[in-house]
């Protein structure tokens, strides 16, 4: 599985060159859930027999959990958007730190391999520096399946307890619906003996899919989607072909970029439910929506503030708080946004405000008095969803930004520029002359980075 980038290894001497101020218009392809892909790649270690992804983004962070997939033995053949995998001759081992580090999904794959071979070994996980987001459901969880699970020097190594050949299973109450305790604790309880119930579950899309494909697999799992899950083991599972759900998140974090540059555009395929509280949302601010089979179509002139607070699906996404806020910096009135999943995902906040907003933040609250206009400068994408809202106010500002910190951006969205281009908007990935030393010199205040390209 490749990236979009035809020089990937130099994602951190990127930027955009975007010119702001042009109208989008246009129809948007909707790539495959990231999100989703990332722990059905885990769960294909459930089974020896083959298993067909289609739909699945090319990504960076799918070509990571790939290269991890490999590490452990897996056979992969990828076509387009399809994946082919084969996880029938797996070595058990520990998982190097390097391919672990940076990429947080890695850490599902414990639960696939304590359950099927009856130990794991995952270094602990990396990814978005967006604040603190423990392990101890995970772990928790485990123990309560008959795990034994110990941290040796930043090393996770769970097995089963002494003369137990599977797990069995539980009554498992989650202290928060955690979306990756709930996904690794699925993934164990299908393969163990018993029932297992899993309470204050998360509900996201991303689990329901996940617990789709499972039970192609032969699996029996009931109630996806609610707050008490059910997982009755089975003894086997097998392979099956499963296509990946849609990326809500790539899908309204375009509909919001259509909203602040006062644009019409349609994106599709996409499963309306799963935005329904960001619809809801836009729909508040100004915008009108429409919404024709898995197609949502969205026309927007003045946008008016509205204030958010992020919550577990089917609340307001996270992963959609930072592009929100750059839609409301540039909103009639005042609003305010509530972050309550992570307690450090508003870094673009000091560059919203360089360029021209007037954002405080209190604790996880930013307060927000909307302007006119935006200026156009230079700006690091701290994450994922922070590169994104960069790139959005950068479509609505006067003059030209330059947005660096790509090798975030291409984390999650696959080919967003060309995207971006097809609906009218003035972007370009160009190459700097070096280098990660300018870009980590800018990043902490250093003005002087050299913006020739190559």
């Amino acid at each position: 599985m490749v990236c979009e980038s035809s020089n990937k290894s130099y994602l951190k001497s990127q930027h955009l060159k975007i010119i702001g101020q042009n109208t989008l218009r246009g129809k948007v392809r909707i790539s495959g859930a990231k999100n989703s892909a990332l722990v059905l790649l885990a769960a294909s270690l459930l089974t020896d027999e083959k298993i067909t992804l289609d739909n699945v983004p090319l990504l960076t962070d799918i070509e990571k959990m790939g290269n991890i997939l490999k590490n452990l033995g897996v056979k992969l053949h990828n076509k387009d958007h399809q994946l082919i995998i084969d996880s029938k001759n797996i070595s058990v081992q520990e998982l190097p730190y390097e391919l672990v580090n940076g990429l947080r999904a890695s850490f599902f794959c414990i639960g696939a391999l304590l359950t099927r071979f009856g130990e794991a070994s995952i270094p602990l996980p990396g990814g978005c520096n967006i604040g603190e987001r423990p392990i101890n459901e995970h772990i928790n969880g485990l123990r309560a399946l008959g795990a034994e699970v110990i941290i040796d020097r930043d090393v996770v190594k769970a097995k089963l307890v002494e003369k137990k050949s599977k797990l069995f299973g539980a009554n498992i109450r989650l202290n928060c619906p955690s979306v990756g305790a709930t996904e690794t604790l699925i993934m164990a309880a299908s393969l163990a003996e018993g029932r297992t119930v899993i309470k204050n579950a998360a509900r996201e899309p991303e689990i329901q899919d996940l617990c789709q494909m499972l039970n192609k697999m032969g699996a029996k799992i009931y109630d996806s989607g609610k707050e008490k899950i059910i997982i009755d083991g089975v003894p086997k599972l097998h392979g099956c072909t499963h296509k990946v759900i849609p990326d809500r998140i790539e899908a309204g974090t375009f509909l919001i970029a259509a909203a602040a540059t006062s644009s019409s555009i349609t994106v599709s395929p996409i499963i309306p439910n799963h935005l329904e509280a960001v619809l809801n949302k836009l729909e508040e601010s100004g915008s009108k929506i429409i919404i024709k089979g898995n197609s949502i179509s969205i026309k927007s002139n003045k946008i008016k503030a509205v204030d958010i607070k992020t919550a577990p699906f089917p609340g307001f996404p996270t992963d959609l708080q930072a592009p929100f806020m750059a839609l409301m910096s540039i909103a009639k009135g005042r609003s305010k946004i509530t972050e309550t999943i992570f307690e450090n995902r508003m870094t673009h906040v000091n560059f919203l405000n360089q360029m021209g907003a007037s954002i405080t933040v209190d604790n996880n609250t930013a307060n927000i008095t909307g302007v006119n206009k935006l200026k156009g400068m230079n700006l690091v994408g701290s994450d994922l969803r922070s590169s994104a809202a960069l790139i959005i106010v950068a479509l609505t500002s006067r003059n030209t930004s330059y947005v660096y910190g790509l090798h975030h951006l291409d984390r999650g969205y696959e080919s967003f520029e060309t995207k971006l281009v097809k609906l009218g908007a003035r972007v370009k990935r160009e190459y700097i002359v070096d280098s990660r030393d300018q870009i980590k010199n800018f990043a902490t205040g250093n003005s002087d980075i050299d913006l020739n390209v190559a």
